[in-house]
């Protein structure tokens, strides 16, 4: 496995669990896309560049609060830029205060040390659901 590509993947997840949006945008490329397949009505399904990848976390990001992830697998791919990561995810949506689990699979693709693409499949019912007061 490209250890770049992996050390970029375990720093995203590092960066979004501690809400260091900073260094998370640091961390994109500046025409990153990210991409969210399966997402609620109201979401955008995708965003092209970094400044509006900080647009979506500043009116999304203060919505919910992660407080860990675990069982973090790293796949490795044919294409050293492209790693698949799968982990669990436990969190709350903060105006209700009710948590939520969910577990995602994202496929980044890292080239020269940042993210250039991030497809991020992730289960929104579980989110929807606690967001019911």
């Amino acid at each position: 496995m490209n250890t770049c590509t992996t050390k970029v993947a375990e720093e995203v997840l590092r960066t979004s669990l501690a809400g260091d949006t900073e260094r998370l945008l640091e961390l994109m490329a500046p025409d990153v896309v990210v991409e969210w397949p399966y997402r609620p009505d109201g979401v955008p399904g995708e965003v092209r560049g970094r400044r509006a990848f900080a647009d979506f976390l500043a009116a999304y990001g203060g919505m919910i609060t992660f407080h860990e992830y675990t069982d973090v697998e790293l796949h490795q791919t044919l294409d050293p830029e492209v790693v698949i990561v799968e982990y669990a995810v436990r969190g709350a949506v903060n105006a209700t205060g009710r948590s939520f689990e969910q577990r995602p699979v994202a496929v980044l693709r890292v080239r020269g040390g940042q993210v250039v693409t991030y497809r991020d499949y992730v289960n929104p019912l579980p989110v929807m659901e606690a967001l019911r007061s």
